[in-house]
């Protein structure tokens, strides 16, 4: 059933009359170099990575893509429009983007409890889940090894009112359990985090399985190294998806304006109380933030961040806007 895979009637509502006669809907699985696994209606194989349909424009899918297949070609023709898209600044080139996981219903932002804890980076992944509006739960993982679990989930917390994380042993089944409360039938649960939080050991963990590769921290920094190198969904035996990814040492957004405002809402209420509308919250009179700084209902570390995020989505957003056709 193309149910179990997570197919929705917002995929169906897609479909021309004439595909519904002669394309069978395929569910990008993963993401190999050179090649991607794809699965259907009792169906399943591998095709080439890029999709090339007449017009359409030559796409990529990512894993929780749906395309379309010829039934008499056995060609694909072309990638659906997805849900939501998760998507970074690529690695090393700033004018390119990088896919990362498509129609995701709910985000786990894997952390774990040691020297590698992030507030920055957390925010970032939260920043990234609300610019596409898919639900995000921190999991901090590796709470046996530190007597201090609670002091990192009232670190995470603070970022924003109402955030959800749960704390986990992810070598323990018993302790993992209540995740699966998120994995229901068809349902789709991405990962993301850095390299050597946990991530794998969660999938194996929740599978009941150890057949995905698993590697040690560094014992001088807490430092993870990558161990999953192919973007990948793995069933549950309750009908989920837990989509396993890459860690990610360096995630720079891309286009995330909406989400930056509303993880860091804080600060963007406060500063429309601001005198002038062009405030850079530095020495300007009248500056509603930096009143809330001196009065202590914001704090500089969360203010610093804050303005990071928000020069480097300017950065983008100029250099998108220099390359779109004029």
């Amino acid at each position: 059933m193309l149910e179990d895979l997570g197919w929705k009637p917002y995929f169906s509502d897609q479909l021309t009359g004439e595909e519904v006669q002669q394309c069978d809907p395929f569910r990008v699985m993963a993401v190999h170099r050179g090649k991607i696994a794809i699965a259907g209606a009792g169906s399943q194989r591998f095709i080439a990575p890029k999709v090339s349909a007449p017009g359409f424009p030559d796409d990529y899918p990512t894993v929780g893509d749906w395309l379309l297949m010829d039934r008499s070609t056995q060609q694909a023709t072309r990638v659906l429009h997805p849900m939501n898209l998760f998507k970074r600044r690529a690695p090393g080139d700033r004018r390119k983007e990088q896919k990362i996981a498509a129609n995701v219903d709910t985000l786990f932002v894997v952390a774990s409890c040691n020297q590698d804890f992030s507030v920055a980076r957390l925010e970032r992944y939260l920043v990234l889940a609300r610019e596409v509006g898919v639900n995000p739960v921190v999991v901090l993982t590796k709470t046996d090894l530190t007597t201090t679990a609670e002091d990192f989930a009232a670190a995470a917390r603070a970022i924003e009112p109402g955030l959800r994380v749960e704390m986990v042993n992810g070598r323990d089944p018993a302790s993992v359990a209540h995740l699966a409360s998120w994995c229901g039938k068809g349902e789709t649960v991405a990962l993301l985090g850095s390299s050597g939080v946990g991530k794998s050991t969660l999938v194996n963990t929740m599978r009941g399985s150890d057949s995905i590769a698993t590697q040690a921290i560094r014992s001088g920094d807490a430092t993870g190294r990558h161990t999953t190198t192919v973007r990948e969904m793995h069933r549950l035996d309750h009908g989920g998806w837990l989509l396993d990814t890459p860690g990610m040492r360096e995630l720079q957004l891309h286009d995330a304006a909406s989400g930056i405002a509303e993880v860091f809402d804080d600060f963007v209420l406060v500063a429309q109380d601001c005198r002038f509308s062009n405030c850079a919250h530095a020495s300007e009179p009248g500056c509603a933030v930096r009143a809330a700084i001196s009065a202590g209902t914001l704090t500089t570390e969360r203010f610093e961040r804050w303005r990071k995020l928000d020069a480097e989505e300017s950065i983008n957003a100029a250099q998108l806007a220099r390359r779109r056709p004029r």
